[in-house]
């Protein structure tokens, strides 16, 4: 690789966060003949308490035990060694080949590599005894269990008829059709029913049944087959003694827990993208039976992993008084770990008056980490948290400064998953030291490896275009769900739709799809794409944890560096997944009755306490759409757009959406409500028994009349007259 350590130095010297140290030497053979030069580097910054940053990942494995067989170095557990991948990504390439065009690529994998760990995020546990469910054919299950040896507590649900058991009684066995199964690794809760009439706890296996039974109605998996059985009932007189056989025993419901489940049917128990951890389901496949039994022989004991999320009740927009509004986080959730918390069942009046009843519920045990619920969420409530918003936004905001500083233009952010999107990167590039026919990871696209593809959405990508990127693509491998790539065409299609509006020119978003090395081709050419135009001058911001102040800081940003001459008043967005709109209030229809104020959970809405008002704040709105589901009389819908007037400056000040006049006592003339309001409410009671005469008068009336009236009205039945 052709590797300029001055420029290099100079371009990570005015990147904050960046250091220079060890940059005034290249090292063409730093695993071989010059690992001297690795170990006293190592010896070094064991003694002054600094990190160690190798630019390879290929001899990572080396390099550590060169680490550890160095003295001075070996065993300082408080002094990390990092890893960062500069040849594949960024020196394998037709542009490094030329010239040493990706020097500003390594400068940004470089910087990124050197910014500090994530902040550390809660833990869920798990804990396993190893009791694990095997549920299949007889023959199979038998086999299954066997496999898993003494490392596992097996018991087997035969779940089909056929087949045989094994003569030894090895391991529990039930037969039956499994109703239920639910839970994850440590906790699942397994339902069967079984109307056999033997009963395989009580059974020996002593054949007497199978030869006795003069249909042959008996099989060696100990089952009754009712359709061939006559009555002769001869099995049951062998098996007096045993007592496993009773043809009176009517359909029994049976259940247990267990830690582990290895399914061996040909259809899973959940039809879901992501099962749940410590469920495998491999069918009759026996390659994935060996990986399975493999990966559950290991699976006792306690385990831990991130809690993914972050989740704030008070700004989620899910529901309010039984309402639902925005659902977007249960919708796009591929393991089913969220759902509906709208129900007042259950809730105390304290909670429910505290909006207990109106958010969701996360089951950390069941997430998986995807982060779409945080990419979908519009109001922020929902959050990824490993790593957070906030981390990730400084890792590619310091990848963008060291990239411009370097000399580079219209970076082109690459988003990838650690696992799958790693590895096509990397083959990418090595495909590319060997195919000239192919061009490798070019210059200007920056690989940024994220935890899941799905946990970086408009926020962010709007925020890297505001910082100098002239595009974000996000790569997509088989691991993403369908739900989560249409998730984040929505949202592309949001963020496309303001820099469109705005007047950048070009394509600044796309999904890149590819599955194996088989798609390289296509990769390499997708990579290849025209730059779009970015801002002339790049923001400095730095990410928020509240999505929207992001948000808001990437949109003013883009506003004042606009390309365009003339810009509209507004931007029309598309409706699915918009984050951003007005509302349309139908003032023939709407009475004031300021419900849809005590619904907004965003504080978009507001009234008057002077004067009968709806007062909305643009900025603030969401587009959940509970106002519209709340108000009675359907008098508002949504718009989803950017509204730019007065700079962007107009949508962040109140303004009337709808006014009337005060309706007055016909008492006192003192104003209470609003005037269509009081008429709607005499038109629609007025023929209701209860109010006639005196009664339909006082609806006219203030509070303080209706009392005086009641009290001093000598046609009042009093109940000192009864």
């Amino acid at each position: 690789m052709l590797l300029d350590a001055p420029a290099l130095s100079r371009a990570l010297a005015l990147t904050p966060g960046a250091s220079t140290e060890g940059l005034d030497t290249v090292h063409t053979l730093l695993c071989r003949r010059e690992a001297g030069a690795f170990q006293r580097a190592a010896k070094a910054t064991a003694a002054s308490g600094d990190e160690l940053l190798v630019a390879c990942t290929q001899e990572q494995r080396l390099f550590l035990d060169l680490n550890d067989e160095t003295e001075g170095a070996a065993g300082v557990q408080e002094r990390p060694i990092h890893f960062v991948n500069i040849r594949e990504t960024a020196g394998w390439s037709r542009d490094a080949r030329s010239g040493g065009g990706a020097l500003p690529k390594i400068a940004a994998l470089i910087a990124a590599a050197q910014l500090p760990a994530p902040e550390p995020v809660a833990t869920v546990a798990y804990r396993s005894a190893g009791r694990c469910l095997v549920i299949g054919s007889a023959e199979a299950g038998e086999r299954a269990a066997a496999l898993l040896g003494e490392a596992l507590d097996a018991t087997l649900l035969v779940t089909e008829p056929g087949g045989a058991l094994a003569q030894g009684h090895a391991r529990a066995t039930h037969v039956g059709r499994l109703t239920r199964l639910a839970g994850w690794l440590g906790a699942f809760t397994a339902e069967w029913e079984s109307s056999n009439p033997i009963d395989l706890d009580l059974c020996t296996r002593c054949n007497a049944c199978l030869d006795a039974c003069p249909e042959g109605a008996i099989g060696l998996d100990y089952q009754v087959d009712l359709e061939a059985c006559r009555n002769h009932r001869d099995c049951v007189r062998v098996c007096d003694a045993a007592g496993a056989i009773d043809f009176t025993r009517g359909p029994q419901v049976q259940g247990d827990s267990f830690d582990l489940v290895l399914d061996l049917r040909p259809a899973p128990a959940w039809s879901l993208h992501q099962l749940p951890q410590g469920y495998f389901h491999v069918g009759h496949d026996a390659a994935r039976l060996a990986a399975a039994v493999l990966e559950l022989r290991g699976l006792t004991g306690e385990f831990e992993k991130p809690k993914f999320f972050r989740y704030q009740p008070k700004l989620c927009a899910h529901s309010r008084n039984e309402q639902i509004g925005c659902t977007a986080c249960i919708d796009v959730c591929s393991a089913r770990a969220i759902r509906s918390d709208a129900s007042r069942k259950g809730k105390t009046k304290a909670e429910i008056a505290n909006g207990g009843a109106g958010g969701v519920i996360v089951e950390p045990h069941l997430c998986v980490g995807c982060g779409a619920c945080s990419t979908v969420c519009p109001s922020g409530a929902m959050g990824f948290g490993y790593p957070g918003t906030v981390d990730q936004g400084r890792r590619l905001r310091t990848m963008l400064a060291a990239y411009r500083h370097a000399g580079g233009r219209d970076a082109a952010l690459l988003l990838h998953s650690q696992q799958a999107g790693t590895r096509l990167v990397d083959e990418l590039g090595r495909a590319a030291r060997i195919d000239r026919a192919l061009q490798g990871v070019p210059a200007r696209v920056l690989p940024v490896a994220v935890w899941h593809t799905a946990s970086v959405g408009i926020d962010l990508w709007l925020a890297a275009i505001a910082q100098g990127a002239s595009q974000v693509w996000v790569l997509l491998s088989d691991e993403e769900a369908p739900g989560y790539r249409q998730a984040l065409a929505d949202q592309m299609a949001q963020a496309q739709g303001v820099l469109s509006g705005l007047g950048y020119a070009g394509e600044h978003f796309r999904l890149l799809q590819a599955r194996d090395a088989r798609d390289l081709a296509g990769l390499d050419a997708a990579l290849r794409a025209a730059p779009a135009q970015g801002v002339a001058r790049a923001a400095a911001f730095s990410a928020q944890a509240d999505k929207r102040a992001t948000l808001e800081l990437a949109l003013e940003h883009l506003l004042a560096q606009a390309p365009a001459a003339a810009l509209p008043e507004a931007i029309a967005l598309p409706a699915a997944g918009a984050p951003l709109g007005t509302l349309l209030v139908d003032t023939q229809k709407c009475t004031l009755c300021l419900s849809c104020v005590g619904a907004c959970p965003s504080a978009a809405l507001a009234d008057n306490p002077e004067l009968p008002q709806l007062k909305f704040i643009e900025k603030n709105c969401v587009q959940c759409g509970l106002c519209a589901s709340t108000c009675p009389e359907g008098a508002i819908a949504l718009q989803p757009r950017l509204w730019l007037a007065d700079g962007g400056k107009a949508r962040k000040a109140p303004r009337v959406l709808a006014e009337m006049q005060p309706y007055r006592c016909v008492r006192c003339s003192k104003p209470f409500g609003t005037q269509r309001a009081i008429e709607n409410m005499l038109v629609k009671l007025a023929g209701h028994a209860a109010f006639q005469g005196a009664a339909a008068e006082r609806l006219k009336m203030c509070g303080d009349c209706r009392v005086v009236d009641l009290y001093s009205n000598p046609d009042e039945v009093r109940i000192t007259d009864l």
